[in-house]
């Protein structure tokens, strides 16, 4: 198997590795008594269950013919990206500085501030008071609010707000 890493990172190694064996023919359970390991490991590994370790990685590649690190680099690859998605998610304002009646339908912590940029900035700019919409312009930045309420309505909103501070 020739693998260009590009186009599976990522990806769950297992997940590649249980396609691996599909295309090969080969049964998980006798795979794993070749290499040798527990059914249960592989078995987890291919459902994306568990992490690959170097050590198990390093029997799945001798086993396939693959470059030595293969699997590994590819777990690499996809811790490295589960770590960037947990960061955005986790990227947000001081939720303090909210009231909680403004997002009363949902929890201000599972919202993901990147992807639902526009409903936040357009509830904050319909019902939050100068501080909350102050905060959201220090958050996203004075273009991605005039790109979500239009650039007329914030400059006007903006300077209503300077004038009452």
């Amino acid at each position: 198997m020739e693998m260009s890493l590009e186009k599976y990172k990522g990806i769950h190694p297992g997940l590649i590795l249980d396609r691996e064996l599909k295309k090969r023919k080969l049964k998980k359970r006798p795979f794993a008594l070749s290499l040798p390991e527990y059914t249960q490991t592989i078995n987890d590994i291919t459902k994306g269950r568990r992490n690959l370790t170097p050590e198990v990685s390093l029997k799945i590649d001798r086993a396939l013919g693959l470059e030595e690190g293969t699997m590994y680099i590819l777990q690499a690859y996809y811790t490295i990206k589960a770590e960037q998605l947990k960061e955005q998610i986790n990227r947000h304002p001081d939720l303090n500085l909210f009231r909680k009646a403004l997002f009363w339908d949902t929890d201000m912590n599972k919202l993901d501030w990147e992807k639902q940029y526009k409903p936040i900035i357009t509830r904050i700019f319909e019902r939050g008071d100068s501080g909350e919409k102050q905060a959201i312009i220090d958050f996203y930045g004075t273009e991605k609010v005039k790109e979500v309420i239009g650039s007329t309505s914030v400059s006007s909103k903006l300077a209503l707000f300077r004038q009452n501070k």
